[in-house]
């Protein structure tokens, strides 16, 4: 057998020698590093390559604790198991239930159609106008579902805007005819898909009888490039979008599970506060990623941004018809969107009022520490499973002829299992056990005193080092997967070097969300790559100022609006037990060794 087929073979059976080879290679720590830690450590780290190579899926991977912490001496069953339903998962769930609801009735398209008409069709502003709603809607859904849907009405309106893919490629190949003239290929698309006929078709040739073929192909290219704009500018604005909310993305509310895990008296992270700091974020972070889309992609420039051209503008009103068209079709609003409208304001408002930090919210009312996000979550979510979506109507019970049909509800049991990732929910759960682990074995502890060295790095350029790594890691594995695995160094780490643990584990929790540059970073960037239009130059190229556009917005956040909302130039009271204690780990753990020795 040659090496070639070998090699073929070998990486068709990849997953499985991982599978076998990993904790073998990985079995050195226990014997190099302190027992308990050790154990720790070769655990965490076997999820971690599980997790990065996907030799097993992630869900499974996350479920390793359960079995593999009691069996190796590090954590009874007893204290794992429940890290897998903590009130965060509770909270993830409740914003996963009503992102369903509002995928049911079709809420999510009526928002999106709505801010297109309103921004235009203008190429910059387009961009401008997918990027905000499909930002909006991955606040509360999850990114991938908002992707999928905005993918299709952005495809729509460019063929309107620029006619047939395919042609456009076909023209952006044509070479000049050594004759000086030939005929193009001017693509007209089917009637159904609401774009220009032979006799409204924009006149290419601007009044001459032969059409510049150096023209037309250089107007194909530059068509082109705007149609790849659309399509790179809506997974990135999902990714940005995400990080708004404490739901609108697993690592959010992995930091605020582990928070509670390594810090049981902080309370400063919640909905509320997270959306008064995270919001201007993603706004400023947006703006920015917008001009480098439109600029790069040939979104701004005076031809688009003004009205010069009689065919342009033509164009324009047929991608507006489409537009108009689809919000047309979607009807006046009906009684179930409206109650999902209503029940969805509700939630964000709750949630935002429960305990905003800058002013008394309603928590008050009950008995301090008993209301959580997670409650005002479920119960709105409730309510959405009696609800009717029809009208109610008390002339229903007098009238004789009337069906006696039941009613539906907003949304049933069956479709909310159907739509929730409870894989997820399973992975949210892996990180709060591993990180569980990791504080009860001393594992945290032990990899604190290896990072003193950096003890000498200034916190605010420590800030941007840690934002740019786990922004560069999150580009081969899952953000939840990285910041399960990352978060509990973070923290270990600003307590050596005796700085607020939110400084630095903040900027790691929303860098983690800041994967731009590859098909495989996240799956909006797949379900965008898969369309075929994109390369991977392309991803990278554009990516690869984002992740320092997002580098940048995230350490002027920290440290201006951040600094002041979490005083973070202050080494805080709730940080000093758990360093207490660790010290106090740390002291058995020598002296342990010491009579060992």
């Amino acid at each position: 057998m040659d090496s070639a087929k070998f090699s073929r073979k070998l990486w068709c059976a990849r997953k499985e020698l991982i599978l076998i080879l990993a904790p073998l290679l990985l079995l050195p720590l226990l014997f190099v590093v302190p027992p308990k830690e050790g154990k720790c450590l070769y655990v965490v780290l076997l999820m971690a390559v599980y997790w990065c190579t996907e030799a097993l899926p992630l869900a499974v991977t996350a479920m390793l604790p359960v079995c593999l912490f009691p069996t190796m001496g590090i954590l009874p069953s007893w204290k794992v198991c429940p890290q897998y339903f903590l009130e965060t998962n509770f909270l993830f769930l409740s914003g996963l239930v009503m992102a369903s609801a509002i995928e049911e009735w079709g809420l999510h398209r009526r928002i999106a159609l709505r801010v297109l008409k309103i921004v235009g069709v203008k190429p910059a502003w387009l961009i401008l106008g997918m990027m905000i709603t499909s930002s909006f809607l991955s606040m509360w859904l999850s990114n991938t579902a908002t992707t999928a849907m905005m993918l299709p009405i952005a495809n729509a309106i460019l063929e309107s805007l620029f006619g047939n893919l395919e042609t456009l490629k076909e023209n952006c190949k044509v070479k000049r005819d050594p004759e000086g003239d030939s005929q193009v290929k001017m693509h007209v698309l089917p009637f159904e898909k609401q774009i220009l006929t032979t006799d409204d078709r924009p006149d290419w040739t601007d009044g001459s009888e032969q059409t510049n073929l150096e023209v037309v192909r250089r107007e194909s290219e530059y068509q082109m490039k705007v149609w790849k704009g659309f399509l790179i500018c809506i997974p990135y604005a999902a990714s940005i979008g995400g990080t708004a909310t404490l739901t609108g993305t697993a690592p959010n509310l992995i930091l605020v599970g582990q928070l509670k895990s390594y810090f049981p008296e902080c309370d400063l992270i919640n909905f509320g506060s997270w959306f008064i700091f995270a919001f201007p974020l993603m706004l400023v972070f947006l703006f920015l990623g917008w001009i480098w889309i439109a600029f790069l992609y040939g979104g701004i420039n005076t031809r688009l941004c003004v009205s010069k051209h009689d065919e342009r503008a033509a164009a324009e009103a047929k991608a507006q018809a489409v537009i108009d068209e689809d919000y047309k079709k979607l009807g006046p609003i009906k009684f179930a969107e409206g109650s999902i409208a209503f029940f969805f304001i509700i939630f964000a408002i709750l949630l935002f009022t429960r305990d905003p930090k800058f002013v008394t919210g309603w928590s008050v009312f009950f008995t301090k520490g008993y209301v959580s996000d997670a409650v005002t979550g479920v119960i709105i979510i409730s309510i959405l499973f009696f609800f009717p979506s029809q009208r109610p109507s008390l002339r229903w019970w007098f009238d004789s002829r009337a069906s006696n049909t039941p009613y539906v509800p907003l949304l049933s049991w069956r479709r909310a299992q159907e739509c929730v990732p409870w894989n997820i929910i399973l992975l949210l759960g892996g990180g709060f056990a591993m990180a569980k682990g990791c504080e009860e074995s001393g594992l945290a502890v032990w990899i604190g005193n290896h990072l003193q060295p950096l003890a000498q790095v200034p916190p605010a350029v420590a800030v941007m080092l840690i934002t740019a790594f786990i922004a560069c890691f999150t580009e081969f594995a899952s953000n939840t997967a990285t910041i399960i695995i990352f978060l509990p160094v973070i923290a270990e780490l600003a307590i050596r070097v005796k700085v607020n643990p939110l400084y630095f584990m903040i900027p790691a929790t929303t860098g983690c969300s800041y994967a731009f540059m590859l098909p495989v970073s996240t799956p909006p960037n797949s379900i965008a790559f898969a369309s075929g239009h994109l390369m991977v130059k392309d991803m990278v190229k554009t990516g690869f100022v984002m992740n320092i556009l997002g580098i940048l917005c995230v350490s002027l956040a920290m440290n201006t609006w951040g600094l002041q909302m979490f005083n973070l130039h202050v080494y805080p009271d709730w940080a000093r037990p758990l360093n207490a204690s660790s010290a106090t780990v740390a002291a058995h753990t020598v002296s342990a060794m010491n009579m060992t020795g």
